[in-house]
C-alpha cells in the first residue's frame, strides 16, 4: 500500500467529526465549483441522488447524515476509513453494504486532483449513486466477488471497478452522461470525459477488464453502458466466468505511455 501525508480524522465520543474552518472552506470550494460542472453532464440518476443526499455546501457533512438517507434508500452505509485500506478491508466493507469513506479533505494545494480519494471524492463522487438500487446492487454483488476472489482475480475485478464505478459513462436520449465517481469530482474530467478527444467504448465487460489503466492522468478510453440498469444486469451475470476468460485472453495493449520511473 502506498503512503499518504493525509490523515484521517477520529470523531469524538459522541460520534461527530470535528473539521477546522480552512477544511470546511475547501470542501464549499469543492463542492459549488462541480456542482456547476456537472450540469448537463452527469447522469440523472446520478443528480436524483444529490437531491436525496441535500448535502451542505458550507460545511463537511457528518458521516451520520449520509448513513440515514443511504439506509432509507438503498440499506447502504458509509463507513469510517483511514486514508488507504488495504484490497481485503475494502471487499469486506462493500460485501456488507458500507462504502468507505476516508475522514480528511485535500489541501488548496491538491484542490484539483489527489491521487488517494478523500471525504469529497467519496461523498460527492459515489455516494448520491448509492441511493440507486441498480448501482447499489452492482456494488454489492462486487464487493462479494471480490472478497471470495483471489489476488490474480482481483486485479481483473479492479479494472473492472475502475471502468464502471469510478469513470464510467452512461448513453441517454440527453447524449453521453457521466455516472462514476471518479470523473463526477474532478473538475477537469468531467469536461474531458465528454469531449471528442478520448475513445468511447460500447460497454462490455470483458473488455472493461483486460483494458490497462493509469490512476495519474485523464483516462484515454472510457465505457459507455447503454443504460444505468446494465450495472444490476450484470450483477446477476457470471462476472467470475469473465474473469476467468480474460485471465486467458490477456490485456489488450495500453493506450498510453509507461509512468516515468
Amino acid at each position: 500500500m502506498k503512503q499518504t501525508q493525509y490523515v484521517a480524522r477520529e470523531p469524538d465520543a459522541q460520534g461527530f467529526i470535528h473539521y477546522t474552518a480552512e477544511e470546511h472552506a475547501v470542501w464549499n470550494t469543492l463542492i459549488t465549483r462541480q456542482l456547476k460542472v456537472i450540469e448537463g453532464r452527469a447522469c440523472q440518476e446520478y443528480l436524483d441522488g444529490i437531491d436525496k443526499l441535500g448535502l451542505p455546501h458550507d460545511r463537511i457533512p457528518q458521516l451520520a447524515e449520509i448513513n440515514k438517507v443511504l439506509g432509507e434508500t438503498t440499506g447502504w452505509q458509509v463507513a469510517r476509513v483511514p486514508a488507504l485500506i488495504p484490497f481485503q478491508t475494502f471487499f469486506e466493507l462493500l460485501a456488507s453494504k458500507q462504502f468507505p469513506v476516508a475522514t480528511f479533505i485535500r489541501t488548496r494545494e491538491e484542490l484539483d486532483y489527489l491521487q488517494e480519494p478523500d471525504i469529497f471524492h467519496e461523498i460527492f463522487g459515489h455516494c448520491p449513486l448509492l441511493t440507486n438500487p441498480w448501482f447499489a446492487e452492482f456494488t454489492h454483488t462486487y464487493g462479494k466477488l471480490g472478497l471470495q476472489a483471489s489476488k490474480e482475480e482481483r486485479v481483473y475485478l479492479a479494472r473492472l471497478y475502475w471502468m464502471t464505478i469510478e469513470f464510467g459513462l452512461v448513453q441517454t436520449p440527453q447524449g453521453r452522461r457521466i455516472y462514476g465517481g471518479g470523473i463526477l469530482s474532478s473538475p477537469k474530467e468531467t469536461v474531458y470525459c465528454l469531449s471528442d478527444e478520448p475513445e468511447h467504448q460500447a460497454f462490455d465487460p470483458l473488455e472493461a477488464m483486460r483494458t490497462p489503466y493509469r490512476i495519474d492522468i485523464l483516462q484515454p478510453v472510457y465505457f459507455v453502458l447503454p443504460e444505468l440498469k446494465r450495472l444490476f444486469d450484470l450483477a446477476h451475470e457470471d462476472i467470475m466466468g469473465m474473469v476467468k476468460r480474460g485471465r486467458e485472453l490477456g490485456l489488450h495493449a495500453p493506450k498510453f505511455p509507461p509512468k516515468a520511473a
